[in-house]
């Protein structure tokens, strides 16, 4: 029989005091252990506390009991058969979030920051609500106005009807243009201080609307006091591939 020297004896004792000490800790729970990772707990989840897959890439359209699309709510806004619904269900089928009143009152909502912050000379929420396109536009006007030391003080009196004028899908581009009737009761005030001209509501950029004018732009008929209603036609325009929810204003149009 072979015995041990007493080195590796006092590694043996060592070793198993380590062992013991580490037993003590790494077995007690604190309550703040984790679970081991199960890589198929998700399949084996009872299906009511799964979340929602509200994130989906493709939504399916929604569909009634009998099988057929739901379109409720295109249908609330515009009668069934007619070229506006047919243009705004083709939008809903392309995105099922697209609710044609709740689009309705935030396109009022966005005419009115527009209209204002034309007046205002805001270039940043114009940015943000525009095309590239119409944007370069209200710019280049706001950008003569202010090269003739000219400012605009308005009042925006409110939208008395707005409505769906057509819809439709160009490819995955969704279009949706609308009738517009405003108030807007604007001066425009020269470097001198003095009224250039009064206008009850723009029609395009430097265009009046319902006061005729010479050409120096001396008003020479109209009451500034006076609200008038004027019509516009704005379509806003939306990717659906793109990642951006946002609605811009695409295209405008002034009714007489």
């Amino acid at each position: 029989m072979q015995y041990l020297d007493f080195s590796t004896l006092i590694f043996f004792v060592a070793a198993v005091i380590v062992f013991l000490q580490l037993r003590g800790v790494l077995g007690k729970r604190t309550g703040s252990e984790r679970p081991p990772f199960d890589p198929y707990a998700g399949t084996r989840r009872d299906p009511k506390d799964r979340p929602q897959d509200d994130g989906k890439v493709i939504t399916l359209p929604k569909r009634k009991a009998d099988g057929t699309k739901d379109y409720t709510v295109v249908d609330a806004v515009a009668p069934e058969g007619t070229e506006i619904n047919k243009g705004l269900r083709a939008v809903r089928d392309a995105d099922q979030s697209f609710n044609p009143a709740e689009f309705l009152e935030g396109a009022k909502m966005a005419y009115e920051m527009i209209v204002t912050a034309f007046a205002d000379g805001d270039r940043k929420t114009l940015k943000n609500l525009l095309s590239k396109e119409v944007n370069d536009g209200f710019v280049a006007a706001i950008n003569e106005r202010e090269m003739r030391g000219e400012r605009i003080e308005s009042s925006f009196v409110g939208i008395s009807k707005a409505e769906f004028a057509d819809a439709e899908m160009k490819g995955t581009e969704a279009n949706v243009t609308l009738r517009l009737v405003s108030q807007l009761i604007s001066a425009t005030i020269d470097k001198d201080g003095k009224v250039v001209c009064f206008f009850q509501s723009a029609q395009k950029f430097n265009e009046i609307a319902g006061v005729p004018m010479h050409a120096n732009g001396a008003v020479i008929d109209g009451d500034p006091t006076l609200v008038a209603d004027v019509t516009d036609v704005w379509t806003f325009s939306r990717e659906l591939s793109s990642r951006d929810p946002n609605w811009k204003l695409v295209a405008t149009e002034a009714e007489e």
